[in-house]
């Protein structure tokens, strides 16, 4: 929001999700390499079973997992500019095989060790608010957000065709489906890169849209 507003643009926010932290119990530390990140959110709430893994690296998904990453005191010794599935790639060819992804309990699989850390329930969302999305340019983060939001538009009445769509990926325009007024992807899967896409549609009014 606060990189929307030093664009130049004006901006809401409407969470789709509500995030919590979930019991786990983490492995013998001897077993990890390094832990996967590829959420904030797995950072802010994987909670006391972290202290045991603290002296281990992280491999994040990308620049903003890895600033939540740094601000918990974790060290950060890679950091992802594509995708999971690359990331977990490039640490593999470093020598870090043993990788510990702190997840939610909806996630893409990685092929790594997993502890459920979190998870993100949809939040109630009246007709009434979707129908303020006509005419709005939406950024979506996520594949479950952008599947969600084009279920609460087709359940409000509302036509995909007044909405238009930044997205962080390839991969999260496509799960929005089609009938869109128009859908942007970023250059990156990077917060820059989203609010520079939504800079370039307009530069009076922009929405965001949480992601899981």
């Amino acid at each position: 929001m606060a990189a929307l507003h030093m664009a130049g643009l004006t901006a809401r926010w409407l969470p789709l999700f509500e995030a919590r932290a979930v019991e786990w119990t983490p492995p013998d530390p001897d077993t990890v390499d390094a832990l996967l990140m590829t959420s904030a959110q797995g950072v802010r709430l994987a909670g006391p079973g972290l202290d045991r893994l603290r002296h281990k690296p992280v491999v994040a998904v990308g620049p903003a997992t890895a600033a939540a990453a740094r601000e918990a005191g974790l060290s950060v010794v890679l950091t992802g500019t594509r995708d999971a599935a690359a990331v977990v790639a490039e640490a593999r060819a470093a020598g870090l095989t043993r990788l510990l992804h702190l997840a939610g309990r909806d996630r893409v699989e990685t092929g790594a060790m997993v502890r459920t850390v979190y998870a993100a329930d949809p939040c109630a969302i009246a007709p009434a608010t979707i129908a303020t999305l006509a005419g709005e340019i939406v950024l979506l983060h996520s594949a479950r957000a952008a599947q969600r939001l084009a279920a609460l538009l087709d359940e409000a009445g509302l036509g995909r065709s007044t909405v238009t769509l930044v997205a962080i990926s390839a991969k999260v325009a496509q799960a929005a489906g089609v009938g869109w007024a128009g859908v942007v992807v970023a250059d990156g899967p990077r917060d820059d890169a989203v609010v520079a896409a939504a800079r370039a549609l307009t530069r009076t009014a922009a929405t965001g849209i949480s992601s899981a």
